[in-house]
C-alpha cells in the first residue's frame, strides 16, 4: 500500500523474504498467539466506541474472548470474558451496553464494572467462600489517542516505551479528538504477515495500484522509523489528499503544519496495527489472524468533527482507499497460494522493500525469544 524507500547506503544487502514455513505452518501460527499476539499491545478499537458508563466491546483474539468496557468512574475496563465459577462465556455480543452489572447466564453469577463479583446465588452455603476471591480476570488496558490497546500478558509491560518512537510525532494531528466515520471488514485468505509486509512498501503500486501512484510516487518515500516494533515514514502528495478527486474529504485535521499538509504518513505498529496519517483524516486498519492463511482485516476513517457541518465528502476519501484494500487483499491472497508451492524458496529483497526486512528482523526476534 505504501511505498518507504530507503537510501543505498542504510540499505542491507542480501536481505531476502521469511522461509515457507513462516506462512504455512500451523505450528509455527501457534507459537504467534503464544509469543506475540498474548504478550503484545493489540489495537482493538476507538475509546468513543463506548462513552456511556456500561457500554462494551468485545474481541475474540484466538481462543481468548475479551470483554471491554466503561466502568462507573468513566474508566476503560478490559476482562476475559469468562465467568468465574464454571468458565461460561459470559457475553457473546460484540457491542453493547450493560445496565449497571455484568451477569452470566448459565447461574446468574453477577460482576458489577469494575469486574468485582456481587453475587453469586446459593454460595453462601459454602464454606470459606468469599465473593471477593472471585472477580473477573482483569486485562492491562490504555487508551492512546482515542484508541484501545491492550496486552493479554500476565507481566506488566512499559506502554509508554514500546510507543516512545512515535509519541512525539503524532501531536500535530489530534488524533484523540477525531470521529469514525466508517468502518469496513474483510476477510481475506492469505498470512496475517503478507498484509503488513505489503502494506510497508510500494514497490507493487505502479502495477496494482495506478491511480495511488498518480497521487505519490512510489519512488517518493522516505523513513523516519526503520526498527523495532513501530516503523515506517511519509510521502509527499502532489494533490490536496488521497481521494477520488484528489482534493480534501474533510477539514484539515489537528493543528497541522503547511508542511504536513503536504504529506502523508504510514506506520506499522506491530503486531496488528497499520497507521495512515493524512491531512484531512486518518485511516487505520487492524488486522486479526484467523488461520495459518486467514485474517480479519478492520479498517476505520477517522475525520474532525466538523467534516459533518462542511460541505466535503468523506467519501472521496473512502471509496478510494475501499477499492485499494481490495487490489491489495487481492494480491496478497495470489502471494499466499504463491508461497503455499513446493517450488518457494526466499527471495531477495529490493532496496524499496527495506522496512519488511525490517519487520521481518523485529518478528524473528520476538519468536525466537523464550
Amino acid at each position: 500500500m505504501t511505498t518507504f524507500y530507503k537510501t543505498a547506503e542504510t540499505y542491507k544487502l542480501g536481505s531476502k523474504t521469511l522461509s515457507q514455513k513462516y506462512y504455512t505452518d500451523n505450528k509455527i501460527f501457534q507459537q504467534e498467539f503464544n509469543k506475540i499476539f498474548s504478550k503484545s499491545w493489540l489495537c482493538c478499537g476507538r475509546s468513543n466506541e463506548i462513552l456511556l458508563r456500561g457500554s462494551f466491546i468485545t474481541k475474540d483474539i484466538g481462543n481468548d474472548s475479551i470483554l471491554i468496557l466503561r466502568d462507573n468512574d468513566n474508566k476503560i475496563r478490559a476482562f476475559h470474558n469468562i465467568c468465574r465459577h464454571r468458565g461460561t462465556l459470559i457475553c457473546k455480543s460484540t457491542q453493547g451496553t450493560f445496565s449497571k452489572t455484568i451477569q452470566c447466564p448459565y447461574h446468574g453469577w453477577t460482576y458489577d464494572l469494575n469486574g468485582h463479583l456481587s453475587g453469586a446465588p446459593n454460595m453462601n452455603e459454602i464454606s470459606n467462600f468469599n465473593k471477593s476471591d472471585y472477580p473477573l480476570y482483569p486485562i492491562e488496558v490504555k487508551d492512546w489517542g482515542g484508541f484501545i490497546f491492550i496486552n493479554l500478558s500476565n507481566k506488566k509491560s512499559n506502554f509508554n516505551q514500546y510507543f516512545s518512537s512515535i509519541q512525539s510525532k503524532l501531536s500535530e494531528w489530534g488524533i484523540d479528538g477525531l470521529i469514525t466515520c466508517e468502518e469496513k471488514s474483510y476477510t481475506v485468505n492469505s498470512n496475517w504477515k503478507l498484509i503488513v509486509q505489503n502494506y510497508s512498501e510500494c514497490y507493487h503500486c505502479p502495477i496494482i495500484h495506478p491511480k495511488l501512484s498518480d497521487i505519490t510516487h512510489y519512488k517518493g518515500g522516505r523513513n523516519d522509523l526503520t526498527s523495532g516494533p513501530i516503523l515506517g515514514g511519509y510521502m509527499e502528495m502532489n494533490q490536496n489528499s488521497i481521494t477520488n478527486n484528489g482534493e480534501l474529504s474533510g477539514p484539515y485535521i489537528g493543528q497541522l503544519s503547511e508542511d504536513n499538509k503536504n504529506k502523508v504518513y504510514y506506520y506499522s505498529i506491530f503486531p496488528n496495527m497499520l497507521l495512515s496519517l493524512h491531512p484531512d483524516y486518518i485511516m487505520v486498519h487492524t488486522v486479526w489472524p484467523n488461520d495459518i492463511d486467514k485474517c480479519e482485516i478492520k479498517c476505520k476513517w477517522l475525520f474532525s468533527k466538523e467534516v459533518k457541518r462542511s460541505h466535503y465528502n468523506p467519501n472521496n476519501a473512502i471509496e478510494f482507499w475501499d477499492k485499494t484494500n481490495q487490489e491489495d487483499w487481492k494480491i496478497c491472497e495470489q502471494s499466499q497460494l504463491g508461497i503455499n508451492s513446493n517450488s518457494y524458496k526466499p527471495g531477495p529483497y529490493s532496496a524499496q522493500e527495506s522496512l519488511l526486512a525490517a519487520f521481518d528482523k523485529y518478528y524473528l526476534s520476538i519468536l525466537d525469544s523464550n
